[in-house]
């Protein structure tokens, strides 16, 4: 079955994880008991978007296999910082970060990771919204937002061919175009500032695409992009 996982659930239960969590879920109110509740693939935490989940041994180790030889394809949205004017793939290892564990960074001698991001539209904010939700910011701080380009954003699609962990907002911050709200990746300064109009990270996984467990015809499924973030694009204009 495929779910449409809202922001803020845990896929995963982990040491750290006292809320329940989507594993839970299936386990208690669907009644899957297979590996991790049959979960085939990951979401981050405060990732939306479409997640497949198999009901029977079968069909996780189907799935489990077209993942490991890349047949599935992805798809996210993602409201990048910056303007993107054209396709861009990265190419860039990736591994834990020494400094940090809790983070992940492009490495010579990290896992294989490649990353195709495609624009779909470039924002900005009109000049009401930015003074209306900067307001407590004096000229100073105006100029620099503006020096910054803060002012300046990419609705992107993200098409990850690897699956490493948090490999698309890696990509895109080494390519110094982080995800808006995206406090681990984005910097501390300005993800503060985006959470002023944004409530979390802009990251959706809008669409799926596999092969049948049982039948082998090929499937897509979408996702919407949920109303938080449709409201957060509301605050914004089209270049």
């Amino acid at each position: 079955m495929a779910l449409d996982k809202p922001p803020g659930l845990v896929v995963d239960p982990n040491e750290t994880t006292k809320e329940q969590t989507l594993a839970d879920l299936l386990q208690n109110e669907f009644g899957i008991k297979l590996f991790r509740a049959g979960i085939v693939h990951r979401l981050d935490k405060d990732t939306s978007g479409v997640i497949l989940v198999a009901k029977t041994e079968e069909a996780l180790v189907n799935l489990q296999t077209q993942f490991k030889e890349r047949l599935i394809k992805k798809e996210y949205l993602a409201l990048a910082h910056g303007v993107i004017a054209e396709n861009v793939k990265v190419e860039g290892s990736i591994g834990r970060n020494p400094g940090n564990r809790e983070k992940f960074i492009v490495l010579p001698d990290g896992k294989q990771a490649v990353t195709e991001y495609e624009p779909v539209q470039n924002f900005q904010f009109s000049i009401f919204n930015f003074q209306s939700i900067f307001n407590d910011l004096n000229k100073i701080q105006m100029r620099k937002l503006e020096r910054q380009r803060y002012n300046e954003f990419t609705l992107i699609k993200c098409l990850p061919k690897t699956g490493r962990t948090h490999q698309i907002r890696v990509h895109l911050k080494y390519i110094n175009h982080p995800i808006v709200a995206d406090e681990k990746y984005g910097g501390r300064k300005i993800s503060r500032m985006d959470k002023r109009w944004c409530p979390r990270i802009f990251l959706h996984a809008a669409k799926i695409g596999f092969a049948h467990p049982e039948t082998g015809k090929w499937t897509e499924l979408e996702s919407p992009l949920p109303e938080d973030l449709k409201k957060t694009l509301g605050l914004l204009s089209k270049k």
